[in-house]
């Protein structure tokens, strides 16, 4: 499965059934540029259990908001569209291997 770019629009959608993990983003964040090389090999390996979605928060301020996203990376853990964990700044990707597998 591929990595999905949600919208304000279609958020709820996106994160609404399983686990989903979003990244909330910006393409002038330096932490950002550096976790979305681990979230596609994330997304290579548990991809069939878990749907990773990325959010632009510069163009998507009413979800960020919504979220309470202060800084990012944040990445929000969804499961079922509850929020269930919660990290911000960049994690190696055991850090958050180990993050998803508590809800998988």
């Amino acid at each position: 499965m591929a990595i999905s770019h949600a919208t304000d629009q279609n958020f709820s959608e996106e994160t609404g059934s399983g686990v989903v993990l979003a990244d909330f983003w910006a393409p002038w964040c330096g932490p950002c540029k550096m976790i979305a090389p681990v979230l596609e090999e994330l997304d290579t390996e548990i991809g069939d259990k878990v749907k990773i979605v990325k959010i632009d928060v510069d163009e998507n301020q009413e979800s960020a908001s919504k979220f309470g996203v202060m800084s990012i990376p944040t990445l929000l853990v969804f499961k079922d569209g509850e929020v269930v964990d919660k990290v911000v700044g960049f994690q190696p990707k055991e850090a958050l291997s180990e993050l998803l597998a508590k809800h998988v």
